[in-house]
């Protein structure tokens, strides 16, 4: 999957991306970036609104699970079970949010037990950057289950 194809994925199936301007910056096979500008995403203090930098960050990390299965040929429900978001700097302008498996023996896990067992758990990072700095950082924990028999 390449950058336009996920960024259309996006805007046609979780279409607050679309409001938000999202972008995808980058699809790699360990790691997704997606930026997003500040306008859509402005607060009362002419800075990014900590939803929409949470959103950004969770929409990262679930783009990389999302590319990863997809390109493994593994169809799921992917859906996100928890974070944990830190906010470090103010973002005053277009900001980036880059996803990635942190323990890289997580993914072999991850799949084995979805192919076991038809559902499977799987924590990615996702760090917000402004002006080369980081401002946040998201530890989400992401949960694949087997496809609805229809």
């Amino acid at each position: 999957m390449n950058e336009q194809t996920v960024q259309q994925y996006l805007y046609d199936h979780i279409p607050l991306s679309r409001a938000m301007q999202v972008e995808v910056s980058s699809v790699q096979p360990n790691e997704v970036i997606l930026s997003a500008p500040l306008a859509p995403n402005i607060n009362h203090q002419e800075t990014v609104f900590g939803g929409s930098a949470s959103a950004v960050a969770i929409l990262a990390a679930w783009s990389l699970l999302h590319v990863r299965l997809n390109t493994a040929g593994i169809a799921s429900r992917l859906v996100i079970q928890g974070n944990t978001m830190q906010y470090e700097l103010p973002i005053s302008g277009t900001f980036t949010a880059r996803a990635y498996i942190a323990e890289p023996a997580a993914w072999q896990r991850f799949v084995r037990t979805f192919e076991r067992r038809g559902r499977a758990r799987i924590s990615v990072t996702s760090v917000l950057e402004y002006e080369g700095r980081q401002a946040g950082i998201l530890q989400g924990e992401f949960v694949a289950l087997a496809p609805e028999a229809n």
